[in-house]
């Protein structure tokens, strides 16, 4: 009789990770039977009754493909649906992109914003220049930013971003280290809507932030996961991105159609590489498309099928394009209004402190400037769950629990002083 053998991956070797802290609370949500209970944790479109919202116009589309009668489900093409990758390429960067005119973009298909931002970080960790400083975050950042890039091996270094005092930009904080930050650095940039914060540049800050970006020989990588879903415009939501490249930047970009098309379990995304103008330019791109067909190749082989082709009939089809850009007005409207509801409700009972940052920020999160002794203390008693960075899904708000909010909100600032 053989011996029992020892596991390789012993407890000795493999320690125990902890909870996703995210997900940890919402299984603590829940598990929790009061039925006063809100989830603000994640970041999902709810509407008004709390339940989730499939968008007419994704309806649409998915209606038109299953009664396609060349439907199959076959593999894609390592790059990704090839009409789907055209139609987000002129989202993000503008049909009318000197980018798309001159042949110095490349796209590919990923596993939503989480895939894109981490294929591009595993291009920018091998292919810049060496060594390659850091990948400069901002504070505060989405949580998984940190996780994507230690992970393809960049070093991470931070910059000043919300200032806990104002609840607003640190924009003085942010320029000055961006302008002591070495050359080729990365810098991640979140292209509206920021992510926790909800706190973004304005048109001039993004111009100053380009000044120093070029000065410096920094490279910008944009994420973004809102456009369209934050302000209701998409034009209006890509700003930055048209920006730097009309001002010839080289830059990357994660794109994500998980908030804004509602495709959140369909992992909709894409990266894109943008090249400097000039001579080279289209080599260029063809040499760094070779290396993300390598890099997507041994990661995921090929992109899934069935949630490209929606969001490629969205796009692509104009009267249902049409009806999600007023999906994408309905969604930031109600999210608007449950701000002003908020801000409202907390001006009535006379909260102490300023509220007016709520309506200010813009987008799914706002960073309420709760501690983290009140979030414990509104999950306790008030059966209110929330990171506890004070960040809420305001989406996680509607016409029924928007008063008990405030009110419990009242109660733990009030207990503090």
């Amino acid at each position: 009789m053989l011996s029992s053998p020892e596991s390789a991956l012993s407890a000795k070797n493999v320690p125990q990770a902890p909870e996703d802290p995210l997900y940890g609370l919402v299984n603590a949500y829940l598990s929790d039977k009061s039925d006063k209970k809100i989830d603000l944790s994640v970041g999902v479109y709810r509407d008004d009754n709390a339940k989730p919202w499939v968008l007419p116009a994704v309806q649409k589309a998915e209606q038109l493909y299953q009664c396609d009668p060349d439907l199959d489900h076959e593999y894609l093409p390592i790059a990704g649906l090839p009409e789907f990758i055209n139609a987000a390429q002129r989202l993000i960067v503008g049909a009318d992109s000197p980018a798309i005119r001159e042949s110095r973009i490349c796209s590919f298909q990923t596993i939503s914003g989480t895939g894109a931002v981490h294929l591009g970080g595993a291009l920018l960790s091998r292919f810049l220049p060496l060594p390659t400083p850091a990948i400069y975050l901002s504070s505060p950042t989405w949580a998984i930013h940190d996780q994507i890039f230690n992970n393809v091996g960049l070093a991470i270094k931070e910059y000043p971003y919300f200032s806990s005092k104002t609840k607003m930009m640190d924009f003085d904080g942010m320029i000055s280290v961006l302008g002591s930050a070495p050359p080729g650095s990365i810098i991640l940039l979140h292209a509206c809507a920021h992510n926790p914060t909800g706190v973004d540049p304005t048109h001039d800050q993004w111009g100053k932030i380009a000044k120093i970006i070029r000065a410096n020989r920094l490279f910008p990588f944009f994420d973004c996961a809102y456009q369209g879903f934050a302000s209701g415009s998409l034009a209006q939501d890509n700003f930055a991105i048209r920006y730097f490249i009309d001002h010839g930047f080289e830059l990357a970009i994660a794109q994500s159609f998980s908030k804004n098309m509602g495709l959140y379990g369909q992992r909709v995304g894409a990266f894109h590489y943008i090249a400097c103008p000039g001579s080279g330019a289209q080599e260029i791109v063809e040499r760094v498309a070779s290396q993300l067909a390598i890099l997507q190749r041994s990661e995921i082989s090929t992109p899934p099928l069935f949630g490209a082709k929606i969001a490629s009939i969205v796009l692509n089809d104009k009267e249902i394009c049409a009806d999600w850009e007023k999906d994408l007005r309905t969604m930031s409207g109600r999210i608007n209004t449950m701000r002003e509801s908020l801000k409202q409700g907390l001006d009535q009972l006379q909260t102490p402190g300023q509220w007016g940052h709520i309506t200010s920020q813009i987008g799914m999160f706002s960073f309420t400037g709760l501690s983290k002794s009140q979030v414990l203390s509104l999950r306790e008693k008030w059966h209110v769950y929330m990171v506890e960075t004070g960040r809420i899904s305001m989406a996680g708000l509607n016409s029924g629990n928007v008063r008990y909010f405030a009110e419990a909100v009242d109660d733990v600032v009030r207990a503090a002083k």
